[in-house]
């Protein structure tokens, strides 16, 4: 009788310990979960006001990731979420797909590079749902766009062929690489450089060619040029990748006095021009350029007017100039 007494009392001891184990379990989920809900309410609670979509055209570039840089920054001071998306490469069609979705989602403001005609009804089916839009780094001002915010492509082209004339007393044979045929902002600096240079008696473009914004083209091209015009002394690249292709195929040929310029102040172009293998840099603001193009935005949504265009500073970088503060610094203010 004892020994059954036991055995019950053990089998309710267990029994308890057992019931009290899963009550204290499940009083821990539970807080748990009431934690998370409270969390998640607390975030939506302290969502920005507004939603901006910034779409840049190649996220592992360095120029385009100062662009997003000085985009994501105005999130410290601004009751605002920069969502900063772009295709891996520079591909348009991808491009036009981010677009339609932030236009699907309903954001408060799309920043777009709009790199060719493609992106014009686009544009205007944003602007046309109420959604702003500015363009970036590349215009369409043909479009409903609200305003653009960029270098002045033509007059950047300008600086490159007055530091030409000037670098070399008017006299040279030159080729161009320029990073694409069909985007408008390199067509502008090829524009606007043809338009000095050619005033000039003594200046000649012997060839243009095409390297698709990457340096391995760009170092074919160069190539390509240099051995069919070994008298060419001058090469001009539009995009930041083409001056380090062409520096490339100068090297690869022994050519070390042909006089090189392109775009751009990031860090592999640099060192080039500390090198003196680059002659000349146009430094654009890319940072200023996608802070700047939030801050408008926020304009837009308060109601105030905004100009149609605003242009970022532009300017002839050579190795004396490297010393300046900020240019090193890929162009970043506070």
């Amino acid at each position: 009788m004892m020994k059954n007494r036991k055995l019950l009392y053990s089998v309710l001891i267990s029994c308890f310990i057992i019931v009290a184990g899963f009550s204290i379990y499940f009083y821990y989920q539970t807080q748990k979960l009431t934690n998370q809900v409270s969390e998640a309410t607390t975030v939506d609670e302290e969502l920005p006001s507004y939603h901006f979509t910034l779409i840049g055209e190649e996220m592992d570039h360095d120029y385009w990731r100062l662009v997003g840089e000085g985009a994501k920054k105005t999130e410290q001071n601004y009751d605002v979420w920069v969502e900063y998306v772009g295709p891996r490469r520079s591909n348009p069609e991808e491009q036009l797909k981010l677009f339609d979705i932030a236009i699907k989602s309903k954001v408060d403001g799309i920043i777009v590079q709009a790199l060719n005609d493609d992106f014009l009804p686009m544009i205007d089916k944003a602007m046309e749902k109420g959604i702003p839009v500015i363009t970036i780094d590349t215009d369409a001002p043909d479009s409903m766009r609200s305003t653009y915010i960029g270098t002045d492509n033509y007059v950047a082209g300008q600086l490159a062929g007055r530091a030409l004339v000037e670098d070399t007393g008017g006299e040279a044979t030159v080729g161009i690489v320029t990073g694409s045929f069909s985007n408008s902002h390199h067509q502008l600096r090829v524009e606007g450089f043809k338009d000095i240079v050619e005033k000039e008696a003594g200046i000649e473009i012997v060839a243009i060619e095409e390297s698709n914004i990457t340096r391995v083209i760009a170092e074919e091209k160069a190539y390509q040029m240099l051995t069919e015009y070994p008298d060419i002394t001058a090469l001009y690249g539009t995009s930041s990748l083409d001056g380090i292709g062409m520096t490339a195929a100068a090297d690869s040929l022994g050519m070390d006095d042909v006089y090189m310029m392109t775009f751009d102040t990031l860090p592999e172009n640099i060192k080039l021009l500390e090198q003196e293998k680059l002659d000349v840099l146009i430094e654009q603001k890319p940072f200023e350029m996608g802070h700047r193009s939030i801050e408008l935005m926020l304009e837009i949504m308060k109601g105030n007017q905004v100009e149609d265009v605003y242009h970022t500073d532009a300017k002839v970088v050579k190795k004396e100039d490297l010393d300046e503060p900020g240019i090193e610094e890929g162009n970043r203010y506070d």
